[in-house]
């Protein structure tokens, strides 16, 4: 009864309080093709002991030992462990969106640090803190600027972020925006031309990512003017937020959709991270999530409370610039925490790390025969190669030597299945990347 407080007859008396007679009546609505009719296959009843070592012995079939170049949107970064150890504390690891003010200071004052955070490091004028990551933070962004706008076009470019094309759609689909595709070039970037031709009258926004996800920096300040000149906006989606440590903020944006899980979130199978939109002072009142902001009360001593909360928890869910944005505190608590202890010069010289490092791994890999650098654009930490043979074939070899290869971009355009994305970040050994590149000379010269 510990973990299952309910009896037998107390749930027959629940049942019988609305009517139903089993407990199979309560998903009649879901259609019988889609409903589990055998028990769960799991293993059990186990006692306390034995559920202790079933989980040891899972634990233990752990692979250990592997390489990973890994990234596309998740990258694995130096963390601290007083993070960990500070987050944990349970004023923050059990605090949710901060209602009354005057309860909630420490979560308010950690949301206000993150949003300064955030706009110094994209350049913008104000920063909300409530997106579930990157992905929504870019569709909500489109959102944003067909309400400013008053227009349902959006322009976006193919070099975004698979996924996050995918959520754009799902969001945009029923929100009648009319979505447009524009092409990279043989630098990786976005088709400047091809820009001027899409926008026009009914053009709300221009959406990139940069670094982009084939790993190129797009040209931003073009980007917005062709943009501007239109009247539509432009919203630079970046996936890589260490990159902000070197490269220009894009301040030409007008509105910048981030993910934060580079400052001191692990990969974690995917989550949960942290997603940001940047904007300037003029759109706030259009900008989804919260806005924490720093006060007096009325001694005069410094406070901080919820300045804007358009969410439906709020407000009338009519009057609401998101129904589904949530509070992700904790995650924005390690972020801020990290870029503290980090610092401005800190984070710079992580940033030179990732492209000393990711430039080594490229220039040794491109000199395996047959493999070849097919983009010319300037690259952060990530960076495509094309092979004389499939990628998948590739990673399979390297896999057998604990190396876990590129991402083979096949899986998201067709046309290119012989061409991988690596990522390099500062965690990756010059051994490392010594051993990479044995390991694909040697996975090249088998026999196909």
């Amino acid at each position: 009864m510990r973990y299952l407080p309910k009896s037998d007859s107390e749930r027959r008396e629940m049942l019988a309080s609305i009517g139903l007679e089993k407990m199979e009546d309560l998903f009649i609505s879901i259609p019988a093709e889609y409903r589990l009719t055998r028990p769960l296959s799991v293993p059990g009843p186990l006692s306390e002991k034995e559920i202790i070592d079933y989980f040891r012995a899972r634990g233990s079939e752990n692979a250990f030992g592997y390489s990973s170049f890994l990234g596309a949107g998740v990258y694995n970064h130096l963390r601290s462990v007083v993070t960990d150890a500070l987050i944990q504390r349970g004023e923050f690891l059990t605090s949710y969106t901060p209602y009354q003010g005057e309860i909630s200071q420490g979560t308010l004052q950690a949301i206000f640090e993150f949003q300064t955070l955030m706009c110094q490091l994209t350049g913008q004028e104000v920063a909300n803190a409530g997106m579930y990551d990157g992905s929504t933070a870019t569709a909500e962004a489109a959102l944003m600027a067909e309400r400013v706008t008053g227009r349902s076009g959006i322009v976006v470019a193919r070099s975004l972020h698979p996924e996050y094309r995918q959520v754009l759609d799902t969001y945009g689909r029923h929100a009648a925006l009319q979505f447009s595709e524009v092409g990279f070039t043989a630098t990786g970037q976005i088709d400047l031309s091809a820009i001027r031709a899409a926008v026009g009258p009914a053009t709300a926004a221009v959406v990139v990512q940069s670094p982009n996800f084939l790993g190129v920096l797009e040209q931003v300040p073009a980007i917005a003017e062709i943009a501007h000149a239109a009247g539509a906006l432009l919203i630079v989606a970046i996936a890589e937020g260490v990159s902000l440590g070197a490269v220009k903020p894009p301040a030409d944006a007008d509105i910048v959709a981030l993910e934060a899980q580079s400052f001191g979130l692990a990969p974690s199978f995917g989550g949960p991270f942290a997603g940001v939109i940047a904007t300037r002072d003029k759109f706030v009142r259009q900008m989804p999530g919260r806005l924490a902001g720093q006060t007096v009360d009325s001694t005069g001593r410094r406070g901080f409370v919820l300045t804007l909360a358009t969410r439906e928890q709020h407000i009338r869910r009519e009057k609401a610039t998101s129904n589904i944005c949530t509070n992700q505190a904790l995650c924005a608590l390690a972020a801020t925490i990290h870029l503290s202890l980090l610092g401005p010069q800190g984070l710079r010289e992580m940033a030179d790390q990732n492209i000393a490092k990711a430039r080594y791994a490229a220039t040794e890999l491109a000199k395996l025969p047959g493999v070849s650098a097919p983009f010319s654009g300037p690259v952060f930490n990530e960076f495509v190669l094309e092979f004389p043979r499939s990628v998948k074939i590739l990673n399979k070899d390297l896999l057998r030597e604990k190396i876990i290869g590129p991402l083979p971009l096949g899986n998201f355009f067709p046309d290119l299945t012989k061409r991988g994305l690596y990522c390099v970040t500062e965690l990756h050994s010059r051994a490392e990347i010594d051993r990479l590149v044995a390991g694909t000379k040697r996975a090249l010269e088998l026999p196909i």
